[in-house]
């Protein structure tokens, strides 16, 4: 699962850690501690959950998550992580887009499992581990891919590229966006490294099959074709 990326927002820096520590076995994790810098974060669709924190400086944990979904139109599964633990809080919480609900004090093994649920539900992890769509099936814990029934050789930005997709299929997805997620925001690398590894991915795709099933959409970005 260490393909998954985690953003964990959260002001109470100590808690952030402890949640940071808990799920870094799941995939890599990024914290901050204000709802500006989370809500900026988020909106760059490169993660697969955020753990949300409702009481935050800057831009509360409610607005964040309505900018998400009506703004943004952002599909990230959202746990919501508070002390606020009323009735009504939890049924705003879910009204504005939430996924789940999880209230302090909380166990690890919990957020755990809450978090691997949220991540099978919308199809980031396969039950098995097993990431399946159209006619690519990976397994994650092996870093296997077969495409029509062959093995795909793929390197390491290759597979991660392409499970990426395969988490977002049937979905645009930009040049920043895949630069973002794979090499990092502050990563000195060129953005001219995404068309590198698209052609190479491309080029072993169609080595097996002679098609191609990852458009470009010119000057917007990529898109997986297929049916589930």
């Amino acid at each position: 699962m260490e393909d998954l990326n985690i953003l964990i927002v959260e002001d109470d820096e100590a808690l952030a850690n402890s949640v940071e520590k808990f799920l870094q076995p799941l995939g890599k994790t990024k914290v901050v501690n204000d709802g500006f810098d989370g809500q900026m974060l988020g909106q760059e669709g490169i993660y697969d959950v955020a753990i949300l924190d409702l009481m935050l400086p800057e831009i509360g944990g409610y607005d964040i998550l309505k900018h998400w979904r009506t703004v943004d139109e952002i599909d990230m599964p959202v746990l919501v992580l508070t002390a606020k633990d009323t009735l009504a809080d939890k049924v705003h919480g879910f009204e504005l887009g939430a996924d789940d609900y999880l209230t302090k004090p909380f166990h690890r093994e919990e957020l755990i499992m809450r978090v691997k649920a949220l991540l099978k539900r919308t199809g980031r992890i396969g039950n098995n581990n097993q990431l399946k769509y159209a006619d690519f099936v990976i397994e994650l814990s092996r870093h296997e891919v077969e495409y029509q029934g062959q093995k795909l050789m793929l390197n390491g930005k290759e597979y991660d590229l392409l499970v990426y997709f395969l988490q977002n299929p049937s979905t645009i997805i930009t040049k920043d966006q895949i630069f973002d997620r794979l090499w990092g925001f502050d990563s000195e690398t060129s953005l001219t490294v995404v068309e590198v590894y698209m052609s190479n991915l491309r080029k072993k795709i169609k080595q097996i099959s002679g098609e191609n099933p990852i458009k470009t959409l010119r000057n917007v970005g990529y898109m997986l074709e297929g049916e589930e």
